[in-house]
C-alpha cells in the first residue's frame, strides 16, 4: 500500500510540471502579445485580464470523461497564472509614463507661440473645407517604458506581465530542419545523378532569367515613365505595374496594369470649355434651324409655333379658357369678313 502511494505521489509531481508546460505554452503563443524595451531588452509582454480570457477559451475549461474541467470560473484561472508566476515563467512589470525633458523659460515660451501659430494656421487653411463637421483631434499615443515590480502577483485586470519562458515554436523548427537539410543536400550536389543535376541547372538559369527580367522591367518603366512626363511637361503621370516593387505579394505586384494621373489644369480649362461648348451649340442650332425654315426643310415657322402655343395652352387650361389662335389666322379672318361686306355693299345691276 506505501508503495502504491508513493507512486502515485510521483506520478503527479511529474504531470503537474508537463501540465503547467503545456499550458503556459499554450498562453504564449495564442495570447495576445506586444513588444516594448525594458532595461535596455526588447522583451514581449501580454494583459492579465486577455490571459484569462485566453484560457477560459482552451482545452482546459471543457470537462473530460473522468476528469474535472481545470478552469471553471476566473478566479481558478487566476490561482493557477500565480502558480504559474510562482515557476518564473512570466514576472510582472510596471507601466511608467515617459517624461519630456525639461526646457528653459525663454524656450518654452517660443515653443507656445510656434504652436499657437500653427494651429491658427491649421484652423484659416481648414475651415472651409467642412464648416458643418466637427473636426476630430489626432489621437496621441503616450509613450511609457517597463519596470519590475515590487509585488510578484496575478492579478485580473489591466496588469502587465513580461514573458520569461520563450518556447520554440513548430514552424521554426520545421523551417530550421529543412534548411539544414538543403544545405547538406547542396554539398552532396556532385554524388547526385546526372538527371537531378541537369534538371536543377535549368531550373537555376530559369530563376535568373525571370530575376534579370524583373529587374529590366523596372528600370524599363521608369524610363517609360520620365519619357512621358517631359514630352507633356510633367502634366500626365503614367506608371506601368505600379505595384511591381511595393512590399506586396507575387500575384498583386502585377495588378493594376498600369495607372494614369493628370496633373494639368483641370478646373479652368473645362470650365472654358463647357461655356464655349455650350455657346456654339447654342449657336449651331439656331442656324440650323433657321437654314431649315429658309430652305423648306421640315414644318414652316407658323405651324411650329402654333403647336408650341396649343400644348402651352393644354398644360396650363382648365377646360374654361379661349381658343388660342395666331396672328396669321386672326389676319386671316379680318381679310374674309372685309370681302364679304365689300360683295354685299356692291349695288347689283338691273337689265
Amino acid at each position: 500500500m506505501a508503495e502504491r502511494k508513493r507512486n502515485k505521489k510521483r506520478i503527479q509531481e511529474v504531470s503537474e510540471p508537463t501540465k503547467e508546460k503545456a499550458v503556459a505554452k499554450y498562453l504564449r503563443f495564442n495570447c495576445p502579445t506586444k513588444s516594448t524595451n525594458m532595461l535596455g531588452h526588447r522583451v514581449d509582454y501580454f494583459i492579465a485580464s486577455k490571459a484569462v480570457e485566453c484560457l477560459l477559451d482552451s482545452k482546459w475549461a471543457k470537462a473530460k470523461k473522468g476528469e474535472e474541467a481545470l478552469f471553471s470560473t476566473r478566479e481558478s484561472v487566476v490561482d493557477y497564472c500565480n502558480r504559474l508566476l510562482k515557476k518564473q515563467f512570466f514576472h510582472r512589470a510596471l507601466k511608467v509614463m515617459k517624461k519630456k525633458p525639461e526646457k528653459d523659460a525663454s524656450e518654452a515660451a517660443e515653443a507656445k507661440k510656434e504652436k499657437s501659430v500653427r494651429a491658427r494656421f491649421l484652423e484659416l487653411s481648414f475651415q472651409d473645407e467642412s464648416p458643418g463637421t466637427p473636426k476630430k483631434k489626432k489621437e496621441v499615443k503616450k509613450k511609457f517604458k517597463l519596470e519590475p515590480h515590487e509585488d510578484q502577483l496575478f492579478v485580473d485586470g489591466n496588469e502587465v506581465y513580461v514573458w520569461i519562458y520563450d518556447p520554440v515554436h513548430l514552424k521554426t523548427f520545421a523551417m530550421g530542419l529543412i534548411l539544414v537539410i538543403a544545405v547538406i543536400a547542396a554539398t552532396l550536389f556532385p554524388l547526385w545523378p546526372a538527371e537531378m543535376r541537369v534538371g536543377v541547372y535549368y531550373l537555376s538559369v530559369a530563376a535568373g532569367c525571370f530575376v534579370a527580367g524583373i529587374l529590366l522591367l523596372a528600370v524599363a518603366r521608369c524610363i517609360l515613365f520620365l519619357i512621358i512626363w517631359l514630352v507633356t511637361g510633367g502634366r500626365h503621370h503614367f506608371w506601368l505595374l505600379p505595384n511591381l516593387t511595393a512590399d506586396v505579394g507575387f500575384i498583386d505586384s502585377f495588378r493594376p496594369l498600369y495607372t494614369h494621373d493628370y496633373k494639368g489644369p483641370r478646373a479652368s480649362g473645362r470650365k472654358g470649355s463647357d461655356k464655349d461648348g455650350g455657346g456654339a451649340s447654342a449657336k449651331a442650332q439656331r442656324s440650323d434651324s433657321d437654314k431649315s425654315d429658309r430652305r423648306g426643310n421640315g414644318p414652316p415657322l407658323g405651324q411650329r409655333q402654333r403647336g408650341r402655343r396649343e400644348d402651352e395652352a393644354s398644360q396650363h387650361s382648365n377646360g374654361n379658357d379661349f381658343e388660342m389662335i395666331t396672328r396669321e389666322e386672326l389676319e386671316q379672318h379680318t381679310e374674309r369678313y372685309k370681302f364679304n361686306n365689300q360683295q354685299s355693299l356692291t349695288p347689283t345691276c338691273k337689265t
